[in-house]
């Protein structure tokens, strides 16, 4: 039986998918009463299985089998796809994407910095939908007072920021470890809604995601982006896809809150929320933001929302805010859909990514596969 914390609070109606590494090789799964079954027969990929028509109910017909999950570890519900990320996209974020910029990545001059932008602006950009007059004018007024930032751009301005976070297959699945990279100094965890996209643009379930962030890193210099999210287990995603259907639709998503709880090793402890009903940019925004005639992805793509909780609680001395500390527990949880659960490493410490695309095409011919 899977722990019932890491399931939905209405598990038993909702279809849930995922992947499992069993043997040599990776197991497409569902929940049904709390036990893994087998989709084996149904589709070769995560990525197969989500464009299949109506996929909700191609899974909940299907004649799963039981599936020995001994030795089997829980991966990221996600294969081929893409995984594609949204920056910027929560008020509240946002200040603090600027305030790593002034500050540099110095977590020192934070405190201070954020004071200042707070008082010339933090109460009238809660609420400016990005791209619209009121957003326009809130521009002005920054460019005017010498405050004005590249993240006001994809903030405030029509088009959104979408990065890629990390490469097909790279994604690390509940119960793995986090990598940050050796560099970093000043990081933190960033809990979001991760929205299942098929090759034809549409969103057909979500789960939860850690897009991993580098606070030092990237305020040094966007062009740095790269480095502060694309880094061995710096991506984790799950525990499971849940699809939509007649219980679980868009507008769940858009309801949803997505809360993170952290503990330390050294007795620490903080927690925080994800409110999606405070995003500035509609998730169908954002998807046609990444797809459409300018860009298409024939395997499917995985999105991160982005996220309104950055933490700022002092760690250690007064003014130095929040940072990981190597042993964190990250608990990602939203009840619609379950609990993401990571401990943190550094990449370099991180077991080594080696079954890529290439691995899991050689796995999946029929000679490779069991009966």
């Amino acid at each position: 039986m899977l722990p019932a914390e890491m399931l939905p609070e209405d598990a038993a109606r909702a279809v849930l998918v995922g992947r499992v590494w069993r043997g040599d090789r990776p197991w497409l799964v569902t929940v049904r009463n709390g036990r893994l079954l087998s989709l084996d027969g149904l589709a070769d990929t995560m990525s197969e299985l989500l464009d299949l028509p109506d996929v909700a109910a191609a899974v909940a017909a299907f004649d799963a089998s039981p599936l020995d999950v001994t030795e089997a570890d829980l991966l990221a519900p996600c294969d081929l796809q893409a995984i594609k990320a949204a920056g910027v996209t929560f008020a509240d974020s946002m200040l603090e994407r600027v305030v790593e910029e002034r500050a540099g990545g110095d977590v020192a001059k934070a405190a201070s910095i954020r004071a200042e932008i707070e008082a010339l602006a933090g109460s009238t950009l809660a609420g400016v939908r990005p791209g619209s007059a009121e957003a326009a004018a809130l521009r002005e007024a920054m460019m005017a007072a010498g405050q004005w930032s590249q993240y006001l751009e994809v903030g405030l301005g029509p088009y959104a920021e979408i990065f890629t976070k990390a490469q097909p297959m790279s994604a690390v699945g509940w119960g793995a470890a986090v990598g940050l990279h050796p560099a970093s100094q000043w990081n933190n965890p960033e809990p979001e809604m991760v929205l299942a996209v098929t090759s034809r643009g549409e969103i057909v379930g979500a789960t939860l995601g850690n897009d991993v962030n580098l606070r030092d890193i990237e305020g040094r210099s966007a062009l740095l982006l790269p480095m502060a999210k694309d880094n061995n287990a710096s991506c984790a995603i799950g525990p499971f896809i849940r699809l939509f259907d007649a219980h679980f639709t868009l507008e769940d998503v858009r309801a949803a809150d997505v809360s993170v709880e952290i503990a330390g090793e050294d007795g620490f402890r903080c927690k925080g929320v994800n409110s999606m009903a405070r995003i500035s940019r509609d998730p169908l925004d954002l998807v046609a933001q990444a797809y459409g005639r300018s860009h298409q992805y024939p395997d499917g793509f995985m999105l991160f929302c982005g996220t309104m909780y950055v933490p700022t609680d002092d760690r250690g001395a007064s003014g130095q805010g929040f940072t990981h500390h190597l042993g964190d527990k990250v608990s990602i949880r939203s009840p619609r859909i379950g609990c993401l659960v990571n401990s943190v490493t550094r990449s370099d410490l991180a077991p080594p990514w080696t079954f890529g695309v290439g691995a899991l095409l050689r796995a999946i011919q029929p000679k490779g596969r069991e009966g």
